[in-house]
């Protein structure tokens, strides 16, 4: 019996591969737990069809991610704190505040958790990096200002 497997199964193979296996294994195993499919040829095609659309999505995601990244390196953010009497800030600007401030003024939405920076606590330009996912990383400035 050929199957179509759907999971890795080790000491068998990986997902995507077609393999010729006993009939009751396959059956009442492999079919059974969900690992693998009768590999007949509308589920193949099937199968096909459902990889080609993965990879244009993903290739769509990537072209989304790298005009983003260009549309980021272009970007200057700025954002207003108080400051003391000897010029240092209140405080800092925290990665929250960095990605409300992204959103209001360039109506971009960050997650937070994608910047790579610490709680900036100097007044001046300032550098933010950025993981966007799928290896590809951003950088744009953010200027901070004495209110």
């Amino acid at each position: 019996m050929k199957v179509l497997l759907i999971k890795d199964v080790k000491g068998l193979g990986k997902a995507g591969e077609v393999k010729e296996v006993k009939d009751g294994y396959g059956q009442n195993f492999l079919i059974g737990k969900g690992l693998a499919k009768a590999a007949t040829t509308e589920v193949l095609r099937k199968y096909e069809s459902d990889k080609k659309k993965e990879a244009e999505n993903l290739r769509f995601e990537i072209a989304n991610l790298e005009k983003l990244k260009e549309e980021l390196s272009k970007i200057t953010l700025e954002i207003f704190k108080p400051v003391g009497a000897n010029g240092n800030l209140f405080g800092g600007v925290t990665k929250d505040e960095i990605a409300h401030a992204l959103k209001e003024q360039k109506n971009i939405e960050l997650d937070k958790k994608s910047l790579e920076c610490d709680t900036l606590k100097s007044i001046g330009i300032h550098e933010i990096s950025v993981k966007l996912g799928h290896a590809i990383h951003a950088n744009f400035k953010i200027n901070i200002k004495a209110e």
